[in-house]
C-alpha cells in the first residue's frame, strides 16, 4: 500500500499561512481523492483476468453443479464488453477466450480442489446474473468442455 504524505511548510505572516493552509488542504484534497482512484482502478484491475481478446473478463463465480445428474463445475464470468452488435466482442471472438480460460484457469482448479466433473462450463455474460435467469436484454455466452490428460476438449452444448 503507498502512503501519500503532504507537508505544509508554509513560512510568512498569518494571512499568507491561512492561505496557504486553505490552498495545501485543496491539495491535499485533490491528491487524496487522485489516490483513491488509483487504488480502485488497481483493486478492478487484479480481479480481470487475461484473455486473448483483451477484453474485460472478471470471475463471478464457481457453482459445482450436479443437477444434470453428474459433476459440472461451472465457471461464470462477466465479460461486459460481449455482444452482437457492432464493436462488441462477438461469439467468435469470445469462444477464444472461453477455451482459453477452461485451460488456464479450470484445468488448474480441478487439480487443486481433486474434483472429477464430466463437464466444465465457461459461461460469459455482459453483466452479473443470478445463476438459471435468462434476460432478453443480458448476452450470454456458454461453452462445455470435457477433460483429458489436464487439457480441454470442447464438447457443444
Amino acid at each position: 500500500m503507498t502512503v501519500l504524505t503532504h507537508n505544509n511548510i508554509a513560512q510568512g505572516s498569518g494571512a499568507a499561512r491561512a492561505t496557504s493552509d486553505r490552498v495545501s488542504g485543496a491539495v491535499r484534497l485533490s491528491l487524496c481523492c487522485a489516490l483513491l482512484f488509483q487504488l480502485a482502478e488497481a483493486a478492478q484491475a487484479e480481479n480481470l483476468l487475461p484473455v486473448p481478446s483483451g477484453q474485460p473478463v472478471e470471475l463471478q463465480n464457481v457453482m459445482l453443479d450436479t443437477n444434470p445428474g453428474e459433476l459440472w463445475v461451472r465457471f461464470r464470468f462477466i465479460a461486459p464488453k460481449i455482444g452482437s452488435i457492432a464493436g462488441r466482442i462477438t461469439y467468435d471472438v469470445a469462444v477464444v477466450d472461453m477455451a482459453h480460460l477452461c485451460e488456464v484457469l479450470a484445468v488448474p482448479y480441478v487439480a487443486l480442489h481433486e474434483l472429477d466433473p464430466a463437464r466444465v462450463v465457461i459461461s460469459f455474460a455482459d453483466q452479473a446474473l443470478e445463476f438459471g435467469d435468462t434476460t432478453p436484454d443480458v448476452t450470454q455466452f456458454f461453452e462445455a468442455y470435457r477433460l483429458e490428460e489436464s487439457r480441454c476438449i470442447w464438447e457443444g452444448l
